[in-house]
């Protein structure tokens, strides 16, 4: 169960300024996340492409750029889908699979995802069972 944001939350408004930067001339959907931690706020948005699988979302943007800049270590994210039309269920704002996994190789369960008129969810709420391989076993 979700618990209520805080309106005014300094990440939310950097997930909403990422978003308008989105480059979506084919859905028209645009995406933004602001990913925080000891290095400050990293935004990102959803770059789409002609080729549509080559598109990459608002999330792993901001991860990606985490990573670039040297950071693997996060606080939380918050998520912002101004064009999720009103009255859409919250599955509808929530990340897709793919982010989720990227999220699961940096965070852990407690990590704290923000999503835009939604509410806040720990990660293990909006992904229980992420793929983890399994540790190198040694029989000797």
């Amino acid at each position: 169960m979700p618990r209520p944001l805080i309106a005014d939350d300094p990440l939310l408004a950097e997930a909403r300024l990422a978003a308008t930067r989105a480059y979506v001339p084919y859905s028209r959907f645009r995406v933004g996340a602001a990913l925080a931690g000891p290095f400050g706020v990293i935004r990102g948005c959803n770059v789409e492409n002609a080729s549509y699988g080559m598109a990459i979302c608002a999330e792993r943007t901001a991860i990606v750029s985490a990573v670039v800049a040297g950071h693997r270590r996060f606080d939380r994210i918050a998520i912002s889908l101004p064009d999720s039309p009103p009255g859409s269920p919250p599955t509808a704002f929530m990340p897709c699979g793919a982010c989720r996994q990227v999220l699961a190789e940096f965070v852990g369960p407690d990590f704290p995802v923000l999503i835009d008129g939604v509410g806040e969810f720990r990660f293990d709420e909006i992904f229980p069972y992420p793929f983890v391989l399994p540790e190198e076993r040694s029989d000797s």
